[in-house]
């Protein structure tokens, strides 16, 4: 099973592609964030390790299967918090990948959680992929964007509030996924992953930007099958 954490502003959609092209060797579960589509009336958390202890809380594991912890951008942060939470508790993910973020000892200058509404969607432009074009849906319509714009702030504050607190690292494998051309994230601060595990280090690399994942879908799905079920 491969436990799956969205980017900042994402919902559980985000990874409909990556567990299509997943299945049948893996089965994918999706984080859904407070705040947001279904979760809509539930109140918004603007705190990653607090994201990661609610699903840690909830999160019922057989022990006899393989546990894959995935997360993307925020979600990768949260996937490691996650990841370390649930070893402390005895449930040992056997396979932590991180993607498109940079280590969690690095720490985040920006403050766009104070910015303006059209800072954070010039940002989210800045960024690609499907938050690009949800920026223009926003942009013409207000309404929607009053529902949306409030989970996005929520996840930026939570990226830039963020402050590692160095404890138990992961001791299971870990892999760096990196795009060549992702303006959030440099190969230096991706290997500074290395840092987070006891276990072994990889980084992986393909083309593209912030958002790579579903124009790379076959070489991500065997980079994580082949590590997962190894």
């Amino acid at each position: 099973m491969l436990l799956c954490f969205p980017h900042g502003g994402g919902t559980a959609g985000a990874y409909r592609a990556l567990a299509a092209a997943l299945t049948p060797k893996v089965e994918v579960l999706t984080v859904q964030y407070p705040g947001r589509q279904d979760r809509l009336m539930d109140p918004m958390v603007a705190d990653l390790v607090a994201m990661a202890a609610a699903v840690a809380d909830e999160l019922q594991v057989d022990p006899t299967r393989r546990l894959g912890v995935f997360g993307h951008s925020m979600g990768a942060t949260v996937a490691f918090e996650a990841a370390r939470l649930l070893e402390q508790r005895g449930t040992h993910p056997t396979s932590l990948f991180v993607s498109g973020r940079p280590a969690p000892q690095i720490p985040e200058a920006a403050r766009l959680h104070l910015a303006s509404d059209t800072a954070l969607l010039d940002d989210m432009r800045r960024l690609g992929g499907p938050d690009s074009q949800v920026v223009e849906v926003l942009t013409a319509n207000p309404d929607l964007a009053e529902m949306v714009l409030p989970f996005v702030r929520s996840d930026y504050k939570a990226v830039e509030t963020y402050t590692f607190v160095p404890g138990p690292d992961v001791s299971c494998p870990l892999t760096a996924l990196l795009s060549t051309s992702d303006p959030t994230t440099s190969e230096p601060q991706m290997r500074a992953w290395s840092d987070r595990t006891t276990g072994a280090f990889e980084l992986v690399k393909f083309p593209g930007g912030h958002f790579y994942i579903d124009d790379n879908l076959p070489a991500v799905a065997e980079t994580i099958t082949t590590r997962l079920l190894a």
